[in-house]
């Protein structure tokens, strides 16, 4: 399988069929699958960026929602992270975190990031340079701890 076409958009960029594509894939992963029940629309897609990677076929497979310093506290912020279930094994989440840090540093140069990480992926979020700022703690029943990589010059 070739890799994803990258898309980061603004939210009143999305199609109507790509919001839909969005929401869908955030619902499979985080209300079906980890069993999260809470109102994923939560205010923040608005002033969101949304970055999708998507199949040749239109299908979502990847996603994450970078918030900018305004609604971040000062730092961009990385969350809803997720891949489809059958694309994972492949080295996707790398990629994605990947181009998430890149589209960060591009839209909000010289300003640090943040995320809420399930704390089991620590080392995966630490590979990319972020660092614990907090104890785990838990969040919809699942343990999170809060990390930040600083920003680069």
């Amino acid at each position: 399988m070739a890799g994803p076409r990258w898309t980061c958009q603004r939210f009143d960029d999305l199609t109507v069929r790509g919001l839909y594509r969005v929401m869908r894939l955030r619902s499979e992963v985080f209300v079906i699958e980890q069993r999260c029940i809470y109102l994923d629309p939560d205010g923040l897609d608005e002033p969101a960026w949304h970055l999708q990677g998507v199949s040749a076929d239109e299908t979502l497979l990847a996603y994450a929602r970078l918030l900018p310093p305004s609604i971040g506290g000062g730092a961009a912020r990385i969350g809803r992270v997720i891949t489809a279930a059958n694309a994972r094994g492949g080295g996707l989440g790398r990629a994605l975190m990947s181009q998430a840090v890149r589209e960060c540093q591009k839209l909000w140069p010289g300003t640090p990031i943040e995320l809420g990480a399930q704390a089991h992926l620590r080392e995966f979020y630490g590979s990319f340079g972020f660092t614990p700022t907090s104890d785990v703690y838990d969040e919809d029943g699942i343990p999170h701890i809060d990390m930040r990589k600083e920003a680069t010059p």
